[in-house]
């Protein structure tokens, strides 16, 4: 690899390496491996996957669980100080699922555009083998692996990689603010057929604060991260602050998107999908409401059944912001599910165009 290249991706991971040879090892193929020598990036994708599992279950935890000692009305002599959270098992199982599922870390290395740097043998660059989604998500495992040894294991740095990487906002959001980071990424494809580019730095301030009425003052470092953001030459440079890196790049891409916005660079609804259809209307549904142009649609359901005893399925699309809903019947709850939304989402597209 060469120097801007090391810069490049470890500007996106928002991770500085100490051991470069680690990173790079992230990329080697086994194909490679056995055709110049040298160790390959499997064992580095055994670490990652294990590491992605952890700090995914710490995620779910962290965005949905709680000590009851937490809440207004707990009373310590009467109340236990149980952990609970707001979803039951499975319902976690299904979210952790949909984060670590193939497609979707294929689709993270895609818009952080590292495929491009796997170091292949002759076979797999003839076949094409970088543009496998199991080939990506071998990639996203093995930096993942990679970044675990040369941190020593040190959690919040791994959390923040897997923070910037996964960007998991789009699959945890509640829809209370647009997904910001969703949106830049999108807006910066559609346009420009490019990929948002980031750097992060990170330093302390101090600040001081009186202890027990007492004059004395102590002095406390905190340290914040700082997210700058290029989404096009011809644009001003975006830039975010938090206490993370994923809340700096937050804060930098709600930046971007209040700039388009003002300046009436946005994409349109209509823009915004391609073909809409019935086949993919609950997800192109979805999609829009997440890029912020409504709430998350709601469905209701209702079973009867016909004269033969055959069941008749029910479903009527809700939009908060809507004083119209839209229902269908199928003999199947997934049929009635898709053209409820799909009669939503034409609505929708002709009202807000």
């Amino acid at each position: 690899m060469k120097d801007n290249d090391f810069i490049f991706i470890q500007d996106q991971i928002a991770y500085n390496f100490k051991n470069l040879d680690l990173l790079q090892q992230a990329f080697v193929r086994r194909s490679y491996a056995k055709e110049n020598g040298g160790e390959d990036n499997e064992v580095l994708e055994f670490i990652g996957d294990k590491v992605l599992g952890f700090i995914i279950v710490k995620l779910l935890t962290e965005e949905y669980g709680y000590f009851l000692s937490e809440c207004d009305d707990f009373d310590k002599n009467e109340d236990f100080d149980e952990f609970v959270t707001d979803y039951n098992e499975n319902r976690l199982t299904e979210i952790k699922k949909k984060l670590v599922q193939k497609k979707t870390l294929a689709r993270r290395i895609d818009m952080l555009g590292l495929a491009e740097f796997l170091i292949m043998g002759k076979g797999d660059i003839k076949n094409r083998i970088n543009e496998e989604d199991s080939v990506k998500e071998d990639l996203f495992e093995a930096i993942l692996g990679a970044v675990a040894l040369d941190c020593e294991w040190d959690i919040s740095e791994l959390q923040d990689v897997v923070d910037i990487m996964l960007a998991p906002d789009s699959v945890l959001a509640e829809n209370i603010e647009p997904d910001y980071v969703g949106l830049i990424q999108d807006w910066t494809c559609k346009n420009n057929g490019t990929i948002p580019l980031y750097h992060f730095e990170e330093e302390y301030y101090r600040y001081s604060y009186r202890h027990n009425m007492v004059s004395r003052e102590n002095r406390i470092d905190e340290k914040q991260f700082h997210c700058f953001l290029t989404i096009d030459d011809n644009l001003p440079e975006f830039s975010g602050v938090g206490v993370s890196k994923r809340e700096a790049r937050k804060a930098a891409c709600n930046e971007a998107y209040d700039y388009l916005e003002e300046h009436d660079l946005t994409n349109s609804i209509r823009n915004e999908i391609e073909n809409p259809n019935i086949a993919e209307a609950i997800n192109q549904l979805e999609t829009l409401a997440r890029r912020g142009y409504f709430s998350i649609p709601v469905y209701k359901f209702c079973q009867n059944h016909d004269r033969n005893g055959n069941p008749i399925w029910k479903c009527e699309c809700f939009i908060a912001e809507e004083e119209k809903s839209f229902f269908s019947k199928s003999s199947t709850k997934k049929e009635a599910k898709r053209s409820s939304a799909f009669k939503m989402l034409k609505y929708l597209l002709e009202e807000l165009c």
